[in-house]
């Protein structure tokens, strides 16, 4: 079977939607399957998508949230669509379901990984602690029940990880990058606004902007970024997204550098945040791909970044970013560096967006398209045997 014949494709997943790097994702290949002329079934909880995306989308009911409950039932309820109304190939989007599907995308190990709680309640970390080791456990479980599928890695680092958790598995593991969108991200294309937006915030022109963005802040590192901040000079700091804010602005005013910050929330126009940034930060313990990174370097912004998955393949240290550690000392050294030399922040913004074609959103759609075909010609050549 050619590219060019238009495979069927079912994606499962728990949300689809403009907001967050997975549901993003989800959002850019569906919409780049449909351009394609695929026909294309959702199965979600929720499901954003414009209106004439011309998708079939079968709601899963039931809650998001809490985790503790919502997950489970998803598991179960939405197994029973999936049987109802797979049409195709399908594609779950991890361990959602105990169907037997196609290929699973695996944007995160949970054997491997470990969310860090946005909130300092001795509930809400006893939450999360028993939402890790129900994650761990469904995984097993789904993956077990898939073993005959085809395991999709969003970086060459989770799919060591995947060989690594499940060695038995490790012939059916692949890597298929997630795709920037190098044209919503590029470099220069929304300045007056985003000098418009500095006067708003009420950062002077002649100071420097780091942007921080994602949620999960004790995992990503807010913390060691605003120690950092503390030891620089000119530097300003946005920081988009959802956490603890009371806590961060506590040690902000406490280190001196609650005027320094301004706090976005979460921003549905991430494009503009980088626009009116010189560099971008972040010191993460763990990511899987760490999107935000890749759509930072396409917008033409110097990275610095810790050494995580992604990165690594992204960035090469002193060409097109710093590869940093979460030390204030190291943050603020490299940002001082940048700060100093407008012409090696210049020669790392264009290397950095140079870098990132290699990971457009078209090249993610079509390296998906591909695996689709092989797997339906797969399929119809094993049918065609018995």
């Amino acid at each position: 079977m050619s590219l060019t014949a238009p495979v069927d494709v079912t994606i499962v997943a728990h949300d689809i939607g403009p907001v967050r790097g997975m549901e993003r994702q989800l959002t850019d290949l569906v919409m780049g399957l449909r351009r394609h002329g695929h026909n294309v079934t959702v199965i979600a909880r929720t499901c954003e998508l414009p209106d004439d995306a011309g998708v079939s989308f079968h709601r899963v009911p039931g809650p998001g949230r809490p985790f503790l409950f919502a997950y489970p039932w998803f598991m179960v309820v939405g197994s029973l669509a999936v049987r109802r109304w797979r049409r195709g190939l399908v594609q779950a989007t991890g361990a959602i379901v105990l169907n037997k599907v196609d290929i699973v995308a695996v944007h995160y190990v949970q054997q491997v990984g470990t969310a860090t709680p946005s909130r300092q309640t001795v509930l809400y970390r006893i939450h999360m602690m028993l939402a890790g080791v129900l994650r761990r456990l469904g995984e097993r479980l789904c993956f077990g029940l898939s073993h005959s599928s085809t395991f999709v890695c969003v970086s060459e680092g989770v799919a060591q990880e995947m060989r690594d958790c499940f060695p038995r598995l490790a012939d059916r593991v692949m890597t298929i990058h997630n795709g920037i969108d190098t044209e919503a991200f590029t470099p220069g294309a929304r300045e007056r606004e985003a000098r418009a937006w500095r006067a708003q915030l009420g950062i002077a022109e002649d100071r420097l902007v780091a942007a921080f963005v994602g949620s999960e802040w004790g995992r990503k590192g807010l913390e060691p970024v605003i120690r950092g901040l503390a030891l620089t000079r000119d530097w300003h700091l946005v920081v988009a997204g959802g956490g603890d804010r009371p806590h961060y602005e506590a040690l902000a005013e406490s280190l001196g550098v609650g005027e320094r910050i301004r706090w976005l929330d979460v921003v549905h126009d991430v494009p503009l945040v980088y626009a009116l940034a010189d560099a971008f930060v972040m010191a993460s313990s763990y990511e899987t791909f760490s999107l935000v990174t890749f759509e930072a370097a396409a917008s033409g912004l110097p990275v610095l970044a810790t050494a995580v998955n992604g990165v690594r393949e992204l960035i090469q240290d002193g060409e097109n970013g710093f590869l940093i550690t979460a030390e204030p000392q190291v943050i603020a050294e490299r940002l001082t560096r940048l700060g100093g030399d407008p012409d090696l922040r210049s020669r790392m913004g264009r290397a950095a967006r140079e870098a990132s074609l290699a990971f457009g959103r078209e090249r993610m759609i079509a390296e998906h398209r591909s695996l689709y075909a092989q797997l339906a010609a797969g399929a119809e050549a094993e049918g065609t045997s018995r």
